[in-house]
């Protein structure tokens, strides 16, 4: 569908990549990898026509629709969320738009049959409710739908981000780092958008869990090119490792071979008897070629902390500590010991205050109720999930940036901090507001190992890493000697780290003194693990909760009785929906009458507008109603 020929880029005498040639097809879906400043947001920039290639072209149909998710693009906070996602179709909703209008009075009358067709063709009768459908599997309530993008927070409005590129229907996906501020249960949402998506999607990720659910392809940034493989990232990774070691022995045989033929020739290559066969040898070197092996641009940062002194046997003492965000309480009367050595994985589902509880910790947030007591010679080092919380002078340099932190300390000791972290010579000169989200990272890093603290608090490290680096974090944080707590959704990073596991549930925390492995033994209930949760979720949106051990007789008359009705509901409510969805049917013929805008009257053309509006949302809201008494029955079967 989209071809690739003979593509490059560089810039200035850097070469990101070149001669990269291959096809993107329709029904395939490309995980695109590599280390961070390799070239693979250049890349999907270049292939949605954002940015110019230095050589080669990108050839994409004609008439080809395509959707790039964008996380710096401009979005308007007075706006309502839903129409900003129904935005995204910019056809229809530019149609829309325009009959409005010309419904309102403003406009060329006889535009509205050409507007109505334009609408109908493009499937506008159903914009709104594809628009509600994904921003509800994104994890944004329907409530908040009709209300300004400007009350949600900055993680939901690149979610509307995302829900803008989908609704589009567009012939090609180029998503870049898609997950980032998700949860477990909209990552299973769009793992299964991705899968049943029939046109051609590129992804940019550093979560190898999703990429192994999703990708049919990986598109590999190294050794100066872009190289395609076919299967998940798991397999890629085994053929990549295969192919390098095959081409590494071939080298290795010829460079023998050469050897070999070599010390002949030196040292037979004086006598008359043998001169005739060093002279074939040397014929033979000429031959034989020797292939130039390129050095992979894949890096790892060198992560070591190591704590200036040891605090006290106790580190960290939690209790009754509630928080509420205006009437939402998300923590409710939690209670914590962390002791000396121990790492902490904090985990749970998006909003129940797992983040909140990390800033309480350290001081950056107040709670509503208990208290936080940190212990003696507690010296704390915090990584904010929003890098821009620990970064706020922009014009500052990487060199600055650390060197404040550890003023005593010579240039050159800096440097050796920044050095491990990846930044070399003129890249310690970079200003902070020029750094990259995987940079801004291992800058913040840098900062934290000349702290020296006994106890990190680390909100999601992993975010913005490449894969390397938060295999390389994982290495430095496991021979790490303080006190470590931490949240994140990566399964993999929690198993290699986590001492003891605590789980912010809405029904309270969970407490489990182990390993992620033994938390997973003994709870038999994995949280990170995507499948399971969707399941689990869904399963539970389906049964009603046990009635309390003191319901009365009557209360539990009242709750078997509904249950039984739930087949009549069931029926009801499918009735209504096709009655509503008949009505719409008769409203688009009289649309379709090319006499219609000239017989009909301003106001009535208005009412049918709002009929039309309103039986939209009833029926998006009776659909959501059978399919909630659509599971409840399915649970109880």
């Amino acid at each position: 569908m989209i071809g690739i020929s003979q593509l490059g880029k560089s810039y200035g005498g850097r070469s990101l990549f070149r001669n990269a040639s291959f096809q993107l097809n329709a029904g395939a879906r490309y995980g695109l990898v590599g280390a961070n400043g390799s070239g693979k947001t250049t890349f999907l920039k270049i292939v949605a026509g954002d940015e110019p290639a230095t050589d080669g072209s990108v050839a994409i149909p004609s008439g080809a629709r395509v959707g790039v998710l964008r996380q710096d693009r401009f979005l308007d906070d007075d706006e309502l969320t839903l129409h900003v996602t129904m935005a995204g179709d910019t056809d229809v909703w530019s149609a829309l738009q325009e009959r409005n209008r010309i419904i309102d009075g403003d406009g060329d009358a006889n535009r509205l049959a050409e507007l109505e067709h334009v609408i109908a063709n493009a499937g506008g009768y159903t914009l709104e409710a594809r628009a509600t459908e994904i921003l509800e599997g994104l994890g944004i309530p329907i409530a908040s739908h009709r209300m300004r993008l400007g009350t949600l927070s900055g993680g939901f409005k690149l979610r509307v981000l995302l829900a803008q590129v989908l609704v589009s229907g567009p012939d090609a996906l180029f998503l870049d780092e898609p997950t980032n501020h998700l949860d477990i249960l909209s990552i299973a949402w769009l793992e299964k958008f991705l899968v049943a998506y029939r046109g051609a999607a590129l992804v940019i990720s550093h979560d190898q869990r999703f990429l192994d659910t999703i990708a049919t392809h990986i598109l590999d940034v190294d050794y100066d090119t872009i190289t395609p493989y076919v299967g998940s990232y798991s397999a890629f990774t085994v053929e990549k490792a295969e192919a390098r070691q095959r081409k590494e022995a071939g080298v290795a045989r010829a460079e023998k071979i050469i050897a070999d033929k070599r010390a002949f020739v030196d040292r037979f290559g004086a006598k008359a008897t043998k001169a005739k066969q060093a002279q074939s040898r040397l014929k033979q070197i000429e031959k034989i070629e020797v292939e130039e092996l390129q050095n992979t641009s894949r890096r790892a940062p060198l992560f070591r902390f190591v704590q200036e002194r040891p605090s006290g046997r106790d580190v960290l003492e939690i209790e009754a500590l509630s928080k509420a965000y205006d009437s939402k309480a998300v923590l409710r009367d939690v209670s914590l010991t962390v002791r000396r050595g121990e790492k902490v994985a904090v985990i749970g589902p998006n909003g129940l205050g797992k983040s909140t509880l990390l800033k309480i910790i350290v001081g950056s947030l107040a709670a509503d109720r208990g208290g936080v007591r940190l212990g003696h010679e507690t010296h704390v080092g915090y990584f904010a999930q929003n890098h821009h919380e620990l970064l706020e002078n922009e014009k500052m340099t990487a060199l600055e940036y650390v060197w404040e932190a550890c003023p005593s300390e010579p240039t050159t000791y800096v440097r050796g901090q920044l050095g491990r972290m990846l930044f070399s010579g003129q890249d310690v000169d970079k200003r902070i507001g020029a750094l990259s989200g995987g940079e801004a990272a291992r800058l913040i890093f840098a900062r934290l190992a000349v702290r020296k603290p006994n106890v990190l608090v680390l909100d999601e490290p992993t975010n913005h890493l490449d894969l390397e680096a938060i295999a390389a974090l994982a290495e430095g944080l496991r021979a790490f000697e303080g006190t470590l707590l931490f949240v994140s959704h990566d399964r993999w990073f929690v198993s290699k780290l986590a001492t003891r596991i605590v789980e912010i549930r809405a029904d309270g925390l969970l407490d489990f003194p182990g390993t992620y492995a033994e938390y997973i033994e003994r709870a038999g209930d994995d949280h990170l693990d995507v499948a399971a949760v969707a399941a689990r979720a869904a399963s539970s949106r389906g049964k009603s909760a046990p009635p309390p051990a003191q319901t009365s007789w009557d209360e539990q008359k009242k709750e078997r009785n509904r249950l039984q009705a739930l087949p009549a509901r069931r029926d009801k409510t499918l009735a209504l929906v096709e009655r509503a969805e008949t009505r719409r049917a008769e409203i688009a013929a009289l649309y379709s009458d090319s006499e219609f805008y000239l017989k009909t009257k301003n106001d009535d053309i208005a009412r049918l507008e709002r009929e039309d509006a309103e039986l939209v949302k009833n029926i998006t809201t009776w659909i959501a109603e059978w399919e909630e008494i659509e599971r409840e029955l399915a649970a109880r079967s």
